[in-house]
């Protein structure tokens, strides 16, 4: 699989592959697109939150094939905020856990990040599962966390994954210099 930028001219792989698909965005912070125009306009919107820096999304491609899905990544400082979503067609065939192997894997490499975290709804048990395989720990649940259109209008609670860098060893002669003193 391969990830690149999402561009303007792939909105009807985008609209095609799952932001048409009620099943494949049911557990997402939008509803199913009812056109090809609105998924025009979600593309639009990443661009902008792109180059604002707050939100960075990329499309997730087949190496022989085409656009499957996306990923993306919310930075907050020392923290990264992951998450994906792939067309139906694809589900149960390992490709969201390689991609949120290979966000989470870039997101720690990253000298200031320390902390690498997701949510999914407390009914999303697929995505919980792609979050545990990649070494996530389950910290707790969101308590009326996020609205999800397509299953109404209330927050619904969610489950907080993270996972986070090992502490810091300090280097030798700091600690042998703070035990002469």
């Amino acid at each position: 699989m391969v990830l690149r930028a999402l561009r303007a001219g792939d909105a009807r792989s985008v609209h095609e592959a799952y932001a048409s698909d009620p099943e494949a965005t049911r557990f997402l912070a939008w509803r199913a697109h009812k056109s090809l125009a609105e998924t025009r306009r979600y593309l639009r919107q990443t661009r902008i939150t792109a180059q604002q820096g707050t939100e960075h999304l990329w499309a997730l491609l087949l190496k022989r094939g085409g656009l499957i899905g996306a990923a993306g990544i919310r930075p907050c400082g020392s923290r990264i905020e992951i998450g994906y979503v792939l067309g139906r067609a694809w589900w149960g065939r390992g490709y969201a856990t390689e991609a949120a192997r290979a966000l989470t894997a870039w997101a720690m490499r990253q000298p200031s990040v320390y902390r690498v975290w997701a949510t999914c709804d407390v009914d999303n048990k697929a995505s919980a599962r792609v979050l545990e395989k990649i070494g996530m720990t389950r910290e707790g649940v969101l308590r009326k966390w996020i609205v999800r259109p397509a299953l109404g209008p209330a927050p619904r609670d969610s489950f907080c994954y993270s996972i986070v860098k090992a502490r810091e060893k300090r280097r030798a002669g700091n600690r042998q210099g703070a035990a002469r003193s």
